[in-house]
């Protein structure tokens, strides 16, 4: 597939005035995609040859596509009918109803999986990370569905699977199932609250590590636990992951407990998990969280997730990435031209269009062409006021939204 993609609007640096920025310089380029690919990248006023399939951005400004790191595609009710959570007095209870409640959808794993990667792609997500629940009662059935659907829309969105062990690492019969699951495609292996949970920190992070190891698979813990509970286990987790040579392979989504810790605690904390190489994925909670801000200025790797889209978990959430970023801005007070537009980078899998200097550092010739156009003058507008997205594009492809007035 060879085309242009001209009239795409380009962030080129900042303006400033009396040394402080007050906005974003723009330049329309045209853009040459060659399978998959942003092979060249030309001045607007350059001539486009006859013999060439062309397709017209007119004007609208070019953003790289979203990551979206934390998404439970088997989990969710999208494209059934509407169900409000039924309450629970804690996880256990709740992973009971969660069961009881998938059992009884007439809708497969794979449909619901296909419906929710479709808000996903509306929304400008080409990338997700997707928990699979491993557990006993349903063996790896959740984990087949779930690639089914990635298998069908491989051209349109790129995938992590991770084999979640929801309702406990250290039940019978989990661990051989965690196993079996990274034999047959899951490439992260991920448990929940080692000390809550499991009742058992050492056991679980080390059983967590070996299935890891064995399996050359990452790891993605879901860690809720309060307070010190929690910075101890990440201490642990630390330790194991260097033990192990894992550094840059571990993630921990929540970390809740570095939230409810002293600063210093914080900076104490964020000089072992980045010595380790272990990022953080947040879904920005409100009146629970993590202090991105301090987690960031500290060198920790943060990215921003859904998690719960409609669920026995959460019954709200419309899948939009920009709008769960949102929250930063509000939290942080992020407003300035540089803070908006940087933040974009927590949805992006790190990527913004400008360095903090205004240095272009994307699109580069080269990368692959996953990108979103957006009705916005500049990426800070566009994280300030969720600007709709008009198109999507995965591997140059289009595959959500178009190129006329009608987007999400």
């Amino acid at each position: 597939m060879s085309y242009w993609l001209k009239n795409v609007r380009l962030e080129t640096g900042y303006k400033k005035e009396n040394g402080q920025v007050i906005g974003t310089e723009t330049k329309l380029y045209h853009l040459v995609i060659e399978n998959g690919k942003i092979s060249r990248i030309a001045e607007s006023p350059e001539s486009i040859p006859n013999n060439v399939e062309v397709k017209d951005a007119k004007g609208l400004l070019m953003l790289p596509s979203f990551v979206e790191k934390h998404v439970h595609l088997d989990k969710t009710y999208m494209g059934g009918e509407w169900k409000a959570c039924i309450p629970a007095s804690g996880v256990v209870e709740r992973c009971q109803i969660e069961k009881n409640k998938l059992a009884s959808i007439p809708l497969s794993t794979r449909e619901r999986a296909e419906a929710l990667l479709d808000v996903l792609l509306a929304v400008g997500s080409t990338h997700v990370r997707t928990h699979v629940d491993i557990y006993p009662e349903v063996g790896l059935r959740n984990l087949d569905g779930v690639k089914q659907a990635l298998e069908a829309y491989s051209d349109k969105v790129s995938s992590e699977v991770v084999a979640f062990a929801q309702h406990g690492l250290l039940r019978s019969g989990t661990v051989e199932l965690i196993r079996d699951a990274v034999r047959n495609g899951a490439g992260i292996v991920g448990s929940v609250d080692p000390a809550t949970v499991d009742n058992d920190i050492e056991k679980s992070l080390v059983t967590l590590m070996d299935i890891a190891v064995e399996g050359n698979a990452d790891i993605d813990l879901h860690l809720h636990d309060p307070g010190h509970l929690g910075t101890f286990t990440m201490k642990r987790l630390a330790y194991l992951t260097k033990q192990a040579g894992w550094e840059g392979r571990v993630a921990v989504s929540h970390a809740f407990g570095l939230g409810d810790v002293s600063r210093e605690e914080v900076r104490e904390m964020a000089y072992i998990l980045k010595d380790a190489g272990i990022s953080i994925v947040t879904s920005l909670p409100i009146g629970r969280g993590v202090p991105v801000d301090l987690l960031t200025e500290c060198g920790v790797e943060i990215a921003v997730g859904n998690d719960n889209i409609f669920d026995s978990w959460w019954p709200t959430g419309n899948g939009d990435i920009l709008e769960r970023a949102g929250r930063l801005l509000e939290r942080y007070r992020w407003t300035n031209e540089v803070a908006l537009s940087q933040a974009l980078r927590f949805i992006t899998g790190g990527k913004t269009p400008l360095d903090r200097n205004g240095n272009q550092v994307w699109p580069k010739e080269g990368e692959q062409a996953n990108m979103i156009l957006v009705d916005a003058s500049c990426s800070a507008e566009a994280m300030a006021r969720r600007s709709k997205r008009k198109a999507v594009f995965y591997k140059g492809k289009l595959v959500s939204g178009s190129l006329d007035n009608n987007a999400y």
